[in-house]
C-alpha cells in the first residue's frame, strides 16, 4: 500500500474529518490515478485512507478514517445501502431524487441520481472512476434499476485529467425522461440535460415560489435563466396570469414549453424568449415594463473562492436589474448555485443590490438545496446551493 506523509502542520483538517487533502500539503509520496493511499501525519501517524489524484489540486479525497477499513468492492457497497437508507428515511415526494451527494456521502466525487426507474450517475473524481464497474454494479443491486447512464462530463472531472464520459453503463433505452413532482410532470432528457437532466436540487425552491406566488397572488413573473421551466410550471400552479420565461438555449425553452403542455396550462398565459437575460433585463426596464414576481437562477459563476470577487459584481448587477423590475409588493427569488460565494456574502450582495436599485425590501425566507442534496458537519462546502426571498415593500 503507497502512503501520503503530510507536511507539519498540515493534518488538522482530516483529524476534523474533512475529506480533502490539497497539493500543498503533501510532504512525500505519489500514486496513480485513483489508487487508494494511506495518509500519515507528519509524525508517521494514520490519519486516512483516500484516493490519489496526481492532476488535481486536491490531491487526495479521503474514503475512511478508519485505519482497519478496508477499500473494497464491500466497502462502497455499504457506503451506497447507507446513502439509500437515508433517502428513504426523507420519504421525498418525487421519483426524481439525488442519491448519492458525493462527500456528503463518503463517496467523494461520487453523484447519482434516480429518476423514476432509472439512475444517472457522475464520475467526477480519479478515485471514484477507478472503481466506476464495482459501484455501478452494487447500484443496480441495491436500487433494483437496470438502467443506469454515465453523465460524466463535468468541469470537476477535466480538472482531476479525466476524459469526459458518457453513455450506458447498464441496460439501454430512451434517454427521455418525465419525472413526478408537487403532482406536476416535468420531461428531462438524461443524455442532453444540465446536470444529470434536471435540477432535482431546486425541487424544494419550486414548491415555495408555487405557494408564494398563490399567497401574495403574483399575477405577473418573469423567470430568468428558466432553463425547462421548472419555476414556470410552478408559478402556473400557483396561479400566476402570465409568465415571461427567458433563456439563451433555444432546446432547453423547448422543453420548457413542453413542461406547461405536460401539465395542462394554457399556453396563452406564457411569453418566451430565447435571448440573454441580463440584456433582456434592461430592454424591459427601458420599456417600462414591471413584474409581481421574479426569478433569478443564474448558472455557476464562481465555481471557487479565487473567482468569487468577479462573481460578486455579476450576481449585483443581476439582482439590481430585477429590483428595478419588481412592482411595490412583489417578490423576487434568487439563487447563486456558485460554491465560491458564500451564505453571507450572497445576503450582502442581494442587499446591496436592493440599495442600489432604490428598493426597501424584506427578506422573507432562505432557501437552499433540497434536503437529498445534504451538508454535512464536516464538509460545509456541500452548501453550494443558495436563495433568498425578498419582498420590495408596498
Amino acid at each position: 500500500m503507497k502512503s501520503i506523509r503530510l507536511k507539519p502542520g498540515k493534518e488538522r483538517s482530516l483529524q476534523r474529518h474533512h475529506p480533502w487533502v490539497f497539493d500543498g500539503a503533501i510532504a512525500k509520496g505519489s500514486a496513480d490515478a485513483g489508487e487508494t493511499v494511506r495518509v500519515d501525519g507528519a509524525d508517521g501517524q494514520f490519519l486516512a485512507w483516500g484516493a490519489y489524484s496526481p492532476a488535481s489540486k486536491i490531491r487526495v479525497r479521503a474514503w475512511s478514517f478508519d485505519q482497519g477499513q478496508r477499500i473494497d468492492a464491500a466497502f462502497f457497497k455499504e457506503r451506497l445501502r447507507a446513502a439509500l437508507a437515508l433517502r428513504e428515511r426523507l420519504a421525498i415526494a418525487s421519483d426524481g431524487v439525488r442519491l448519492v451527494h458525493a462527500e456528503s456521502d463518503g463517496l467523494p466525487g461520487l453523484v447519482v441520481d434516480r429518476y423514476g426507474d432509472t439512475l444517472v450517475a457522475q464520475f467526477g473524481a480519479a478515485g471514484v472512476e477507478r472503481w466506476k464497474d464495482a459501484i455501478a454494479d452494487a447500484l443496480v443491486e441495491l436500487t433494483g434499476c437496470e438502467r443506469l447512464y454515465e453523465r460524466s462530463d463535468t468541469s470537476s472531472r477535466r480538472l482531476e485529467g479525466l476524459a469526459d464520459a458518457t453513455g450506458w453503463l447498464r441496460g439501454q433505452g430512451d434517454t427521455a425522461l418525465v419525472l413526478q413532482e408537487h403532482g406536476w410532470r416535468l420531461g428531462l432528457d438524461v443524455a442532453s440535460g444540465h446536470k444529470t437532466g434536471y435540477y432535482l436540487d431546486q425541487r424544494d425552491s419550486r414548491a415555495a415560489c408555487r405557494d408564494l406566488v398563490q399567497r401574495f397572488g403574483l399575477a405577473e413573473v418573469f423567470n430568468g435563466y428558466c432553463y425547462s421551466g421548472g419555476f414556470t410550471v410552478a408559478a402556473l400552479a400557483g396561479g400566476a396570469r402570465r409568465v415571461l420565461s427567458v433563456d439563451s438555449s433555444g432546446p432547453a425553452l423547448e422543453q420548457a414549453r413542453a413542461n406547461v403542455a405536460l401539465n395542462g396550462f394554457d399556453a396563452d398565459r406564457c411569453e418566451w424568449l430565447d435571448a440573454d437575460v441580463n440584456a433582456s433585463l434592461r430592454r424591459l426596464i427601458d420599456e417600462g415594463r414591471q413584474f409581481d414576481g421574479i426569478v433569478l437562477d443564474p448558472p455557476k459563476l464562481a465555481p471557487t473562492a479565487a473567482h468569487a470577487e468577479r462573481a460578486a459584481r455579476a450576481y449585483k448587477d443581476i439582482n439590481r436589474l430585477g429590483f428595478k423590475l419588481l412592482r411595490p409588493g412583489g417578490v423576487l427569488f434568487t439563487f447563486s448555485c456558485s460554491g465560491g460565494v458564500g451564505v453571507e456574502l450572497f445576503h450582502k450582495i442581494v442587499a446591496s443590490a436592493g440599495l442600489e436599485a432604490g428598493v426597501d425590501g424584506v427578506f422573507l425566507q432562505r432557501l437552499g438545496g433540497a434536503c437529498d442534496h445534504p451538508m454535512t458537519v464536516n464538509f460545509p462546502e456541500g452548501e453550494y446551493l443558495k436563495g433568498l426571498v425578498v419582498m420590495r415593500r408596498p
